[in-house]
């Protein structure tokens, strides 16, 4: 197993997939049901056929195949892999993806690797201003070359280096978290001082190694006017994730998707988003048959599926 595997997999027993089957509700468990489904799907109460219906879990794709849903999940996505709302609503890119995605019933990896970037379409002269827009861009990387996401996770190292940016690749994609070793005032926070005990283990040796990864992506140049332009990479390649030759963003993106830990982060999320917080390890087997569904089709619409439909969900 790699490390990139057993950091994402580390707290969780994975149990083997069981057969089960659901047992027959009381009216009032099937209203209780009912309830908790839609609100956490929709965010609204359920509808009168959902409230009468006996087994409101035979339910599910309806309610993740409309709107409402849409809506709700790619507002949780957003929230999830921001720190804050964006200050423009085409700097909230997830959210504009991820709603993309789900309403043209793409693979979930196509929010990261596809072909697309999320952007503001000019204002016509004397017109409204249009709704952000995701278009089809042949060197689009998902949401991650779209131009305010670039600026805004650009970050401010001295050099240029895109230390945010690398960060926040992974974080959106794997999940990875990672806590400051220090932010005291007067830290040497400069390539050198990074190299330092206590800082270096982030970002040289560790299988995500931030100053590694950031020096294949390009650099951050801020003119006297303040515009934001990026000029080319430092490094032609980086080993890292423990794989060699990583070369580009792209590159790396592509790995991180393909690799089980992003299967890993996307049931974590349907967990998340459903029950508000991570799986329980004795929730073992429930998120196997998240990670089964998932792997079968790569949509997130199924992972969710098989966490709301599974028995326990209302019990």
């Amino acid at each position: 197993m790699t490390n990139l595997k057993k950091a994402m997999m580390v707290g969780l027993t994975m149990a083997a997939s069981q057969a089960w089957a659901q047992t027959a509700l009381t009216a009032d468990q099937a209203e209780r049901c009912a309830t908790r489904l839609s609100i956490a799907l929709t965010g609204k109460a359920p509808t009168t056929a959902l409230m009468s219906n006996p087994a409101p879990q035979d339910g599910t794709m309806t309610l993740i195949n409309g709107a409402d849903f849409q809506e709700r999940f790619s507002r949780f996505v957003n929230s999830a892999l921001n720190d804050d709302p964006g200050a423009t609503s085409v700097e909230d890119a997830a959210y504009h993806m991820t709603k993309y995605v789900l309403a043209n019933d793409l693979k979930w990896e196509e929010a990261f690797i596809g072909q697309y970037r999320v952007e503001q379409p000019p204002t016509p002269q004397g017109g409204q201003q249009p709704p952000v827009a995701v278009v089809a861009d042949p060197n689009g990387v998902g949401y991650f070359r779209s131009p305010a996401w670039l600026v805004r996770y650009a970050g401010n190292e001295e050099a240029g280096i895109k230390i945010a940016t690398a960060f926040r690749l992974m974080q959106n994609t794997i999940g990875l978290k990672l806590v400051p070793s220090t932010n005291a005032p007067g830290a040497d926070i400069s390539a050198t001082g990074r190299q330092a005990t206590g800082c270096r283990a982030c970002h040289y040796d560790s299988w995500f190694a931030l100053d590694k990864v950031a020096s294949i992506l390009t650099i951050k140049r801020t003119a006297t006017n303040g515009n934001v332009t990026f000029g080319p990479k430092p490094a032609a390649s980086a080993d890292i994730l423990g794989q060699t030759g990583v070369v580009d963003d792209k590159d790396l993106v592509t790995r991180l998707v393909k690799s089980e830990a992003f299967e890993f982060r996307a049931c974590r999320l349907a967990f998340e988003f459903l029950y508000g917080r991570p799986e329980l390890t004795c929730e073992g087997p429930v998120f196997d048959r998240c990670m089964t569904a998932f792997k079968a089709d790569g949509k997130i619409q199924s992972a969710i599926a098989a966490v709301a439909q599974d028995q326990t969900f209302c019990q």
